[in-house]
């Protein structure tokens, strides 16, 4: 949590306004210059004992934004000040009189902050950092992620936001933001991570979360998800460690299958989540613009297709896959099967081991699946069930057993003294 702890006698808001005053009018002269400076420190006084904080905060920004550029020519070596300067603005959301006059000054004080993300980018973050340690009020923190993020994207400095994504989940609790804005978060991320290439599955979950914000209720906005929806599936198809996606079902998703434009990229995804690779040949065949519209390698999706099939093959078989049907299904040689069962075993996909005398692969309890739908719920819900009736019997058989046992103990016990009688 930041605090303003006060060194001197001086007003910290009148100290900052009089200052940048001064810097704003160096140029000036003093004729030009003394009168404005009395001006701008005249409204600020008026201001405080007004308590009128949401135009103090106006001005100051104001005032701020007018020497920005000059500070940020002489402050190369002296970061601090102007953080200093900032944070003493910032603390003015501190004597808000209300709610809205709170939302109000964030408003004020952060859309000047970012308004030259290229300029000290760092810095600036920092600064809009401090200013959400400030704030009690839970949209007003939002507000200031939000405009955090975008920050961080324009001034190349995404690194510093990207620990924070963990504790999203923490974070929406507090902020207690609706639909909308839970959509726009989301977004925001997913593009912030899109700047990393090594963050793809992280991106690739935070457009899904955001896809799935959309109903089949939401006609009217639906159409707004359409090119993320697109850009969701392409970075599905390139992803190469990634071989799992819930985009299928997605309201955000389906309409895809109706647009005449993007029908073959939902055939295709709908190819790599539910079939297998002659399928892929097939649209490959039939579709091969589609390929090259969006940069999608032929080679790379053969090979994801492949190793697809070998998962689809192990979750429909018997615990048992004769090599002739992974040969005959990922359209390979016979010396080749071997080595696509162990790529699948290396990105866990499978849990199997060769039998290479009969020449087959043994599944054993895992098989990923290749998207979890209603379907793979369904499955879950009626193995959970099954699980528990056979925990319920067996507690039953034990408690049974434990009725029996006791039963002869006590016969056996009791045996001896049928034969003494009292006289």
């Amino acid at each position: 949590m930041t605090t303003i702890v006060p060194t001197s006698e001086e007003d910290p808001f009148l100290a900052v306004v009089q200052f940048t005053s001064q810097l704003a009018w160096a140029d000036a002269g003093p004729e030009a210059a003394e009168p404005e400076i009395s001006r701008l420190c005249r409204e600020a006084e008026e201001s405080i004992v007004a308590g009128k904080w949401l135009e103090l905060a106006s001005l100051m920004v104001t005032s701020a934004e007018l020497v920005s550029s000059k500070m940020l020519m002489l402050f190369v070596c002296f970061d601090s000040d102007l953080e200093c300067t900032y944070t003493i603005i910032c603390s003015l959301v501190k004597n808000a009189n209300s709610p809205e006059d709170v939302l109000e000054t964030v408003k004020a004080i952060s859309s000047k902050v970012v308004q030259q993300p290229n300029d000290k980018a760092s810095l600036r973050l920092k600064i809009l950092f401090n200013l959400y340690n400030l704030l009690d009020h839970p949209y007003a923190r939002f507000q200031v992620y939000m405009k955090s993020l975008t920050l961080a994207v324009e001034g190349k400095v995404t690194e510093y936001v990207v620990p924070s994504f963990k504790k999203i989940d923490n974070f929406l609790k507090e902020w207690n933001v609706d639909t909308k804005d839970q959509r726009e978060l989301f977004l925001a991320i997913a593009n912030v991570l899109r700047e990393n290439k090594s963050l793809v599955k992280e991106s690739l979950n935070f457009l899904t979360k955001y896809l799935a914000t959309f109903s089949n209720d939401d006609a009217q906005v639906l159409g707004e998800a359409k090119e993320e929806a697109v850009r969701a599936v392409i970075e599905f198809f390139k992803a190469s460690s990634i071989f799992q996606c819930d985009l299928l079902d997605l309201p955000a998703v389906a309409q895809l299958e109706k647009d005449a434009k993007y029908a073959p990229v939902y055939q295709l995804l709908k190819i790599f989540l539910t079939q297998r690779l002659n399928a892929y040949s097939e649209f490959k065949a039939a579709n091969s613009e589609c390929l090259q519209s969006y940069a999608l390698v032929d080679e790379d999706c053969v090979t994801k297709m492949r190793l697809l099939s070998l998962v689809d093959l192990a979750s429909h078989e018997s615990g048992k896959i004769p090599y002739t049907s992974i040969k005959d299904t990922l359209q390979v040689k016979e010396e080749e099967v071997e080595l696509w069962i162990v790529k699948a075993i290396t990105a866990k996909l499978i849990d199997c081991k060769m039998d290479q005398m009969n020449q087959v692969v043994i599944i054993y309890t895992r098989c990923s699946e290749r998207e979890f739908g209603s379907k793979q719920w369904q499955s879950l819900r009626t193995k959970l069930a099954t699980w528990r009736d056979n925990i319920v019997n067996v507690i039953s058989t034990i408690e049974s057993n434990k009725v029996t046992e006791e039963g002869s103990q006590a016969s056996s016990s009791a045996a001896p003294l049928q034969g003494l009688s009292v006289r």
